[in-house]
């Protein structure tokens, strides 16, 4: 029986090549990469399976995010805008429900694969400057989520110590509480996505319960004194006038209270994991579009509600002292209401399902890291094979959050300000790419409210910059981080085959068959420059003189036209053309090594024979050869595509011969 070849796939009358298989040792090994697709089967980056689920139970997932905000954002309202912070609040919910929304429900329907606001803006950009701006992206998007997972976790931790009935054994562990919750995400991720989506409803659920429980005792406490509404509103017109000034204030103080945003970027990031229908197709998955713009909606409108009831019942019945550092309703409004109109009993109750939510925010940021990073990086040859398995990914995210966490030693104030410039960015970057596809589509009115949107987001990252700088000095770390692993991933990785394709047309395909009927394929590598006979007979003469090719012996050219030389995998099309009497095969490609050596396999293992490669010498400095070959595809092309057959193929006896004169 014929070995089956290495590399080849036939599938409906179709060949293409398949990057070589892994082999993968050990027990661990296996394990850590069960989510791993073990091989590429025509286009390099295709979309993972993924469980899918209920759009309200992925609403959970990225809710344990959003709704935690609860926990402190009443708190935060309350310092920023004292006896207005009810007005600054609902400027905080117009805002999310006619600016915020309107534009996560555009980017859901144009990347309904998770990809997110960057997969928009990647496509204005081309080449290199296209990756290096996704990369900076990224960093923002790793500043959000990573921070998302240590600053819950650390806010969590605080809760623990603050509840009363806390063993004082505790007292002074607030890092290593933090260090423990960080370390339990872990352990849930490792088991599973099924699973974390489990938990995230049972708690969000149950909190959700518990604030309308503790606004409701609330507001019946505050309906039944209503002196205490009189004075709010004698001393917010005393401070602030009349309501246009009000409204002016708001505005103003927007910035302070953006956190209360988090949550829309990882709603679009996890949309793989929301359930369409039968009819939905890669292309246009109609209906999972259509239940994540419901899951969104209902998040926004749910968070509203919630919001405006939370920040009215804690500005009129807890003194604004109480707020203030060291007060017992700083960071926990709410919880200081739970205890006192509910009793330690019923605020223990809030207190730990308010810890339980915190400490799983990180939930929805990790499944947006585990969506979005796999989708990027390694498509760009910028991260190891092993980016592309959920596992590993869950392990180096969480080694990351351990160091962020000890190096803030689980203090929640100091990484506020990452936190916000991460969520800030993102969401500018998501109104800007929706105004530009608005004005690309000719919507003119559209653009117009969306440009309006962006110039408050914008606005709205300005000053927090400003602010608090310390956001912007964290995200550059993740970003320079990003940028220097990702470019030398893309170093060592630039020896794979990197052909996520191979697709002749039938003129190719023949000249192919034809040319190894006499037993023997040889290859003139050509560098396509007057592609006139001339230049083939000259080709020719000077081939046979180097390598004493025998006269008579059938010969073809490959040439290589470079594309994009970002790309890391693209498909390499090849079209057969025929030149007086000399056969030319045409190919275009990210990088020419790669496609000699990949174009070489294909052959073999199309035509059943082992193909002879020729080339000449290359003069010039071999590290500005090495730099040609990573930034433009180029470089000493012989000695390259040697060792990427070498690498492709371990058998010496099977690997295309590679000669140079």
């Amino acid at each position: 029986m014929a070995r089956e070849p290495d590399h080849l796939v036939h599938e409906n009358e179709h060949y293409y090549l398949r990057s070589p298989s892994r082999t993968q040792h050990g027990r661990v090994r296996r394990w850590l990469l069960q989510s791993q697709p073990q091989s590429v089967d025509g286009p390099y980056q295709r979309e993972q399976a993924h469980h899918t689920h209920p759009w309200w139970k992925v609403m959970c997932l990225t809710g344990v995010d959003y709704f935690s905000t609860l926990g402190y954002q009443p708190g935060i309202a309350a310092v920023a805008a004292g006896v207005l912070s009810p007005f600054a609040t609902i400027i905080l919910v117009f805002l999310t429900l006619f600016g915020a929304l309107p534009i996560y429900n555009r980017i859901a329907e144009r990347s309904p694969h998770g990809e997110g606001s960057i997969s928009m803006l990647e496509r204005l950009l081309t080449w290199w400057k296209g990756k290096l701006f996704v990369l900076c992206l990224l960093g923002f998007v790793a500043t959000d989520f990573i921070i998302t997972i240590t600053l819950s976790a650390a806010d969590a931790s605080a809760h623990v110590l603050e509840n009363p009935f806390t063993p004082a054994a505790l007292d002074g562990q607030r890092i290593g509480i933090t260090l423990v919750l960080v370390l339990l995400l872990c352990a849930v991720f490792l088991k599973g996505f099924k699973e974390a989506i489990g938990i995230a409803v049972v708690l969000v659920v149950v909190y959700l319960v518990l604030n309308l429980i503790v606004i409701g005792v609330a507001l019946e406490h505050m309906l039944q004194r209503p002196e205490l509404i009189v004075d709010w509103k004698d001393n917010l017109f005393a401070e602030r006038g009349n309501i246009a000034v009000m409204i002016g204030v708001s505005l103003l103080l927007f910035p302070k209270l953006a956190l209360g945003l988090s949550g829309f970027e990882t709603g679009v990031a996890v949309m793989p994991l929301v359930r369409g229908d039968a009819n939905d197709t890669e292309e246009q998955p109609v209906r999972r579009i259509r239940n994540t713009r419901t899951l969104l909606r209902s998040a926004a409108l749910l968070m509203s509600g919630y919001l405006i009831a939370s920040s009215v019942v804690t500005t009129v019945l807890i003194p604004h002292e109480q707020f203030e550092e060291g007060g017992e309703a700083n960071g926990r409004a709410l919880a200081f209401l739970a205890h006192a109109y509910l009793g330690d009993g019923f605020g223990t109750l809030y207190d730990i399902s308010t810890i339980c939510i915190l400490w799983f925010a990180g939930a929805s940021a990790m499944a947006g890291l585990l969506n979005i990073v796999p989708r990027y990086l390694p498509r760009y040859g910028m991260a190891p094979e092993w980016a592309r398995a959920a596992r590993p990914l869950v392990l180096m995210f969480t080694l990351i959050a351990v160091a962020v966490t000890l190096w803030f030693r689980a203090d929640v104030d100091a990484q506020g300000g990452a936190y916000a410039t991460g969520v800030l960015v993102l969401m500018s970057s998501a109104a800007v790419a929706v105004t530009l596809a608005m004005r690309r589509e000719g919507r003119r009115r559209a653009a117009a409210a969306f440009a309006l949107i962006t110039i408050v987001f914008v606005y709205t990252t300005a000053v927090n910059i400003v602010e608090r700088p310390d956001g912007i000095r964290i995200a550059s770390f993740f970003i320079v981080a990003i940028i220097v692993g990702s470019l030398i991933s893309r170093v060592f990785r630039s020896t794979e085959l990197r052909v996520s394709e191979v697709v002749l047309d039938s003129t190719a395909e023949r000249m192919l068959v034809e040319a190894a009927a006499s037993g023997t394929l040889r290859i003139i590598a050509n560098h396509p420059d007057d592609r006139d006979a001339r230049e083939y007979l000259l080709k020719l003469r000077e081939q046979r003189e180097d390598h004493h090719i025998p006269h008579g012996s059938p010969v073809v050219f490959l040439e290589v036209d470079i594309g994009d030389a970002s790309e890391f995998a693209p498909i390499l099309d090849v079209r057969g053309t025929e030149i007086d009497d000399y056969r030319v095969f045409a190919a275009r490609a990210a990088s020419v090594p790669n496609a000699i050596a990949a174009f070489a396999l294909y052959a073999r293992d199309r035509a059943g024979v082992i193909p002879h490669v020729y080339f000449g010498w290359a003069e010039g400095n071999p590290m500005r050869y090495l730099a040609r070959f990573i930034l433009f595809g180029e470089g000493d092309i012989a000695p390259l595509t040697h060792e990427i057959l070498r690498k492709a193929e371990p058998d010496r006896e099977r690997r295309p011969a590679i000669h140079v004169g």
